[in-house]
């Protein structure tokens, strides 16, 4: 499970998302899909960057916040901890990992849109030495961590 986030036109959306993976080597592409119905896929198509956030179990309240509210009622970004990063995307400062990849190919494919994404910066994680970051860092949100969080958007 990951968190991805949008940003253009002077808004903000991010959500909690269960598609994802690397889909290339050689060039490097990484693919995430997002719902048609959630409001941070109205953002990311206008988005010409995206970031890509890792959790870990101990930031449930962080999921759950992106991936039982909806944007559309609620500024998830209020009391959270986000910064700008390269190209204006929206960084969450306390992911374990993130990266920002830029958006080289949209593809419908239903009620979801898969966006794929060319990776150009990459952050977060523990600093050398510090043994509960290390910790952390093998350890990310699993589908089996968020069962119990109720979709902020239905699929359809």
């Amino acid at each position: 499970m990951c968190v991805v986030t949008a940003a253009a036109g002077g808004e903000r959306a991010g959500c909690l998302v269960g598609f994802a993976a690397q889909c290339s080597m050689r060039p490097v592409r990484f693919a995430v899909w997002l719902s048609k119905v959630n409001r941070t896929y109205r953002v990311a198509r206008h988005a010409e960057f995206l970031a890509v956030h890792l959790l870990t179990p101990r930031q449930y309240g962080l999921a759950e916040l992106f991936g039982g509210q909806t944007g559309d009622e609620v500024d998830k970004f209020a009391g959270v901890r986000w910064s700008e990063a390269h190209g204006g995307a929206v960084v969450l400062d306390d992911a374990c990992a993130w990266f920002v990849g830029r958006v080289e190919q949209r593809v419908d494919a239903g009620d979801h849109v898969g966006f794929f994404l060319e990776p150009v910066e990459s952050g977060g994680g523990a600093e050398a030495g510090d043994e509960e970051g290390e910790q952390q860092r093998g350890t990310v949100l699993r589908l089996s961590d968020v069962l119990t969080i109720d979709p902020g958007h239905p699929v359809d």
